[in-house]
């Protein structure tokens, strides 16, 4: 007998799916940020979208979320997955290098913002308390859409995205105590909140140990199964566990996810698991995207427009002029403060906490905290047209003096043009070695974990990874690598790797590793740039070798040993169109190579 299966149990997930994998496509056709898409999707599947009508037309119910509590959960998850890439990004000691804007913008952000907002609360007649709570909550700026923004736009990495995620980065920590604080309104102690607070810290500090200790030990096991699956359930399995660790202790999931995001980022696991999670943080944050979208109800706004639009406005152009002149004051140019006022400057996910909260706690009305709420989401879903006005001061920018080298970790600048090394067997540390040697920065992927733990030890650039998928080879910045130099055995990975880089940037210097001239010869065919085969390289280091040992001099030996090389390598490419249907012979590459003197020459 088969199970019974209830068709509505299935409903959120599809209409999920449906919007990533058939209306976000065509918001982007439209041009339309796939941000502000998932918020439209939100709003029309919503109770105040198509849900208003599921009354006289009972099918809507099948495309409709009537409780916007059913997808809460995973909308959070959304969020978690959002804060461990951020995390995975930054490590520790990159963290430490930020403190100076995290502590310190942040919080005059925060402070200044709270101060002004909280004033202009009580000229509109709420009371001191129930003002700053209001003040407090506009204060907060959407983590998860505008880190998504910027992504987006490749903008999170550059001196504009860590001003940004430097502040929210205080935030996210800012509304612990905040909501502690609310709690004790309702009669609770000062004991109350140090007891709070040391569970806290004692839970973080737990889990950093825990991490610290047994993160590389774990992946290390999971990657030497070679398994795809079995990597991406460690994956989820630090995502979640941390994420729960830190709630089970009052704190966010969001920042637990940071802390494993954190404690990963240092290993040599970073960059494959950023692959392996980026589709779940993609996916899941487009879930709260759509939560956002479903408590918008487009009727209260047309009910008290001047109110609701108003409180919008008045949000964005009272942090932009707060923003603005402090991310100036710590040595952002005006155009990217700018941009950075207009992007924080919207309210965001926590300010629906604090709001929520205070509301419950009977510290605002709950008329009050209803027009702020629906006021902070109007502001949250213009966030990529506030985005999309800043961008337009870029051109700017390009006139403008340095960006001060504190807002970047110190090694963004270098890894604008390292080199690529794909393997690090002996091959590959031969070649690091010499990159090395003439101050040329480099990173290398390897797929054994045992070799890659071994010389991270000695403090070599050097993840585990499987880089023949495109996704690691854009985690490790083929976009702007000086070049990419393939040292792997196995041929087919090689061919893979070659074609993939090739398919991923025309003008990237591709120098493979071939095991013959005929491979030699198919590399070229599928894109690389230069191509070394083994056995050729072989026999002329053993020709070199005889002739100088017989007491043939040094000088004519290296030229005769240069055209040789030359004139095989020009009998190579000239075969590679042909080189995946007939192996090259011998007597063929040495006939045509003679054959070719003029490319021998070069």
């Amino acid at each position: 007998m088969e199970a019974h299966v209830d068709p509505g149990a299935f409903k959120q997930a599809l209409i999920v799916l449906a919007a990533a994998g058939v209306v976000i496509p065509l918001f982007h056709r439209l041009r339309v940020s796939p941000v502000l898409g998932f918020m439209l999707v939100g709003m029309a599947v919503g109770p105040f979208g198509l849900g208003r009508a599921v009354t006289d037309l009972p099918w809507l119910a099948a495309v409709t979320i009537g409780d916007p509590a059913s997808i809460a959960p995973i909308a959070e998850l959304g969020v978690v997955m959002l804060l461990f890439m951020i995390g995975l990004e930054l490590s520790f000691e990159r963290l430490w290098v930020m403190r100076r804007l995290v502590f310190g913008l942040g919080a005059l952000q925060v402070a200044a913002s709270s101060a002004v907002l909280a004033g202009l609360a009580v000229l509109a007649g709420l009371p001191p308390a129930s003002a700053m709570v209001a003040g407090i909550a506009g204060a907060m700026s959407s983590t998860a859409v505008v880190i998504q923004v910027l992504s987006v736009e490749k903008r999170l990495g550059t001196a504009l995205g860590r001003v940004c995620f430097a502040v929210l980065l205080f935030q996210d920590l800012a509304i612990v105590p905040v909501l502690l604080a609310i709690g004790l309104q309702r009669g609770g102690s000062g004991m109350v909140l140090w007891l709070a607070a040391l569970k806290a810290v004692l839970a973080v500090g737990a889990i950093v140990a825990l991490g610290r200790l047994g993160l590389r030990p774990l992946f290390r096991s999971v990657a030497r199964t070679g398994s795809p699956e079995l990597f991406m359930a460690a994956c989820l399995l630090v995502v979640l566990a941390s994420a729960v660790a830190t709630a089970s202790a009052g704190l966010s999931m969001a920042l637990g996810a940071l802390i494993g995001g954190l404690l990963l980022a240092g290993t040599e696991y970073r960059r494959q698991v950023e692959v392996t999670i980026e589709p779940f943080k993609g996916l899941l944050l487009g879930v709260f995207l759509i939560a956002v979208g479903l408590g918008f109800d487009p009727l209260r706004v047309a009910a008290a427009p001047l109110i609701t639009l108003g409180g919008a406005v008045l949000l964005v152009l009272v942090k932009l002029v707060l923003i603005a002149p402090a991310a100036r004051l710590f040595g952002l140019p005006w155009p990217k403060a700018v941009q950075a006022g207009l992007l924080l400057g919207p309210g965001g996910e926590f300010g629906f906490v604090v709001l929520s909260v205070a509301a419950q706690e009977g510290l605002l009305p709950h008329a009050v905290a209803d027009t702020a709420l629906i006021a902070v989401a109007l502001s949250m879903a213009a966030i990529p047209l506030l985005s999309s006005v800043g961008r337009r001061h870029a051109p700017r920018l390009e006139r403008q003096p340095e960006v001060d080298p504190a807002l970047l970790p110190p090694d963004d600048q270098a890894s604008e043009a390292r080199v690529i090394l794909a393997g690090f067997g002996r091959v590959g540390q031969t070649v690091a070695s010499m990159l090395a040697a003439h101050a040329i920065p480099y990173v290398a992927i390897d797929s054994d974990p045992d070799r890659v733990a071994r010389v991270r030890r000695a403090g070599q650039p050097v993840y585990w990874g499987d880089i023949t998928v495109p996704a690691l080879l854009r985690q490790v910045g083929v976009a702007s690598a000086r070049a990419l130099v393939v040292t792997m055995t196995g041929k087919r990975a090689v061919d893979q790797l070659v074609t993939a880089a090739r398919a991923e940037r025309p003008d990237l210097l591709i120098i493979a590793r071939a095991r013959d001239a005929a491979h030699a010869a198919h590399l070229y065919h599928v894109g690389a740039s230069d191509a070394v085969p083994e056995t050729v390289e072989a026999s002329l280091q053993l020709s070199e070798a005889v002739l100088v040992d017989i007491g043939v001099p040094m000088g004519p030996v290296i030229v005769s040993i240069h055209e040789e090389r030359a004139a095989v390598q020009a009998a190579i490419k000239a075969a590679a169109p042909h080189a995946d249907i007939r192996p090259l012979g011998r007597r063929r590459l040495r006939d045509a190579g003679r054959a070719q003197e003029p490319s021998a020459a070069e």
